[in-house]
C-alpha cells in the first residue's frame, strides 16, 4: 500500500503554465534524483522478495521480521539511526545478510528458529492467563504444605483454573485434610497418557527438583507453555525460584515482561526394522525393507537397482533415508538427552553414528549420549563433556567410557539429523532411554533418528538467562569453587623483586 501511494503521489503533479529556466532545471534535477531513488528502492524490494522466508515456514521473532523487510545495508543504517539498542544474533550470520555487492546466503524455507539477543527474550501475554498446571514432586511429604499454599493462592486470590495430576490429588495427606477440601474440589485433574491437556494450559508451575521440569516437558509433545520452576528438590539446577516469595514472583509472571530461556529440545524417532542385515558374517550389507536389491557397505562399487552408484564413505542410499519403510514405534520430544548404552550385557556396545546420512564413526564403549545444551550439565557433564549455555543452538555427542583415548565429545550444529544403529558386527543389542524414561531395546535393523525440535521449552528466569545459568553452576555444581590464594605482604613482594 505504501508503494502504491508513493507512486500515485509521484505521478500526480500540478499543471504549470509557464516555468522559469532555473525552476525547470531544478525540477528536472529533482525528477532524475527521484527516479534514481525509486530504482534503488525497487532493487531493494526485489532482493527482499528473494530473501524472505515464506509465511508459516519458520519461527521469526518480532525484531527479525522488522530486519527481514530490509536489505543488509538499509537494515544497518536503520539500526544505527534508531534510538533502540541493536539486537545481536548469536547463531552467526543473519539469513538476510549480504556479503559484498553480489554474495548472500541461499534462502532456506526450512529454517526452524533464530536465536536473538538474550536480553530481548521477554515473556508477554496476548491474553491474561487463566489455566495453570501445577506439577508437584510425588513421594515427598515436605511438598504437601507448599502445594496447598500455592493452590489456595491461585484459586482464591487469583481466580485461576488449576490443573493437577490425579495421583497428586488422591494423596492420602490431602484427602484427610478437611480444611483443603473446598480447594481440592475445585482442582481439575488429568491422567498422564490418557488426558490431553496440551491445548488448554497457559502456564506451568513446578514444585520440586529438575525432574519436575523434565516431566513437564514430556507432557507437551508440541508447543510448551511457559514454565516457572521453584527449587524444592535436591539439585535445583533448572529451578531458579525460591518458594519463600512465591506470591510476589507469581504475580510478576502474570503481569508479563519476564525474562525467559528458550531451552531447545530433541525430536527423537525410533524406527524398527528400517535396515535389515543380510549376507555372511563379516560383510556389512543392509537392505531397506520395501526396496529392491541390497547395498554392500564394504564394496565401493555396490549399488541398488534403480539407484546411483555410492562411494565408500558411509552414505546411505537416499531412498532408504527418506522413504522410512520401517515402522516408527516411538516419537517424542526430549529436553535433556538420549542415552544409548550396552544394557545388561558385559560386552562393549558397538553402534554406528550417522550425521545427515553419512557414517561419522563407530562408538565402542559403554554407549553414547546425545544431549541438548540443557542436558550438557547433566549426564554429559559427568561423562566429561563441556557445559553449554541453553541459548547456544547445538547438539552435543558424548561417548560413555569409550575404548579410545582420542574419542572426545563433539558439538554439532542444531538442525542436523543424527542416526544411531547397531554396528553389523555388534555382539549384543543396545538399550536407549529418553530423559531417563521409556527405556527399550534396540536390535539389528532398528535405528534412532535425532534432530532439533522446533518446539523449545520456555523457562522463566528469576533474574536473567545469563545470571541464572552461572549462579546455578556455582550453587549446584560448585563450578570453579576453590580456596583462594593468599596475598603477599607489600614488603615481601618488593624484597623478592629486588633480589631477582
Amino acid at each position: 500500500m505504501e508503494d502504491s501511494q508513493d507512486s500515485s503521489c509521484s505521478s500526480a503533479t500540478p499543471e504549470r503554465k509557464s516555468t522559469p529556466p532555473e525552476q525547470t532545471r531544478s525540477s528536472k534535477h529533482r525528477k532524475s534524483s527521484k527516479r534514481r531513488w525509486e530504482e534503488k528502492r525497487s532493487q531493494r524490494r526485489h532482493k527482499d522478495d528473494h530473501g524472505h522466508l515464506p509465511d508459516g515456514e519458520g519461527l521469526m521473532l518480532p525484531c527479525q521480521q522488522k530486519y527481514s523487510e530490509l536489505s543488509g545495508s538499509s537494515a544497518a543504517e536503520m539500526a544505527e539511526n534508531s534510538p533502540r539498542r541493536r539486537a545481536h544474533f548469536l547463531h552467526g550470520p543473519y539469513p538476510a545478510t549480504h556479503f559484498g555487492p553480489k554474495a548472500c546466503i541461499l534462502p532456506n524455507p526450512t529454517s526452524i528458529m533464530h536465536i536473538q539477543d538474550p536480553a530481548s527474550q521477554r515473556l508477554t501475554w496476548n491474553k491474561p492467563p487463566v489455566n495453570v498446571l501445577v506439577i508437584r514432586k510425588i513421594r515427598d511429604e515436605s511438598l504437601v504444605e507448599p502445594f496447598k499454599e500455592l493452590c489456595r493462592f491461585l484459586v482464591e486470590e487469583k481466580q485461576m483454573m488449576v490443573y493437577v495430576e490425579r495421583r497428586v490429588v488422591d494423596d492420602i495427606t490431602l484427602t484427610r485434610d478437611e480444611g483443603f477440601g473446598s480447594i481440592r474440589n475445585q482442582l481439575c485433574t488429568f491422567r498422564e497418557g490418557y488426558d490431553d491437556i496440551s491445548e488448554c494450559i497457559d502456564l506451568i508451575i513446578c514444585l520440586g527438583g529438575d525432574g519436575t521440569l523434565l516431566y513437564a516437558s514430556s507432557l507437551f509433545q508440541g508447543s510448551v507453555p511457559p514454565v516457572m520452576a521453584f527449587h524444592l528438590g535436591s539439585l535445583g539446577f533448572l529451578t531458579p525460584f525460591k518458594f519463600e516469595s512465591y506470591k510476589t514472583e507469581v504475580a510478576k509472571v502474570f503481569e508479563g515482561n519476564a525474562a525467559i530461556t528458550l531451552r531447545s529440545r530433541l525430536k527423537v524417532k525410533v524406527v524398527k526394522d528400517l535396515l535389515q542385515r543380510t549376507g555372511q558374517p563379516g560383510q556389512q550389507q543392509y537392505q531397506g525393507l520395501g526396496t529392491q536389491g541390497s547395498v554392500d557397505m564394504g564394496q565401493p562399487g555396490a549399488h541398488t537397482e534403480g539407484q546411483p552408484d555410492m562411494e565408500h564413505n558411509g552414505l546411505l542410499p537416499q531412498g532408504q533415508m527418506n522413504s522410512e519403510p520401517g515402522k516408527v514405534t516411538l516419537q517424542m520430544q526430549v529436553l535433556n538427552e538420549v542415552v544409548v548404552d550396552r544394557g545388561p550385557s558385559s560386552y562393549l556396545s558397538n553402534v554406528d553414528l550417522y550425521l545427515d546420512g553419512r557414517l561419522i564413526t563407530s562408538v565402542q564403549g559403554d554407549g553414547v549420549i546425545v544431549s541438548t545444551p540443557t542436558g550438557s550439565t547433566a549426564y554429559a557433564a559427568a561423562a566429561g563433556a563441556s557445559m553449554i549455555h541453553p541459548n547456544v543452538p547445538a547438539i552435543m555427542v558424548t561417548p560413555i567410557c569409550p575404548h579410545s583415548l582420542s574419542f572426545r565429545p563433539i558439538v554439532v550444529p542444531a538442525g542436523v539429523e543424527l542416526m544411531i544403529t547397531l554396528s553389523p558386527d555388534a555382539r549384543n543389542t543396545c538399550w536407549v532411554s529418553f530423559d531417563g524414561r521409556k527405556r527399550q531395546e534396540i536390535k539389528h535393523g532398528d535405528c534412532i533418528k535425532i534432530t532439533t525440535s522446533c518446539y523449545p521449552l520456555p523457562s522463566i528466569c528469576c533474574h536473567d538467562l545469563v545470571y541464572d545459568w552461572f549462579e546455578s553452576l556455582a550453587q549446584c555444581l560448585h563450578w570453579n569453587v576453590r580456596k583462594k590464594q593468599g596475598r603477599l605482604a607489600d614488603h615481601v613482594s618488593q624484597a623478592s623483586d629486588t633480589d631477582n
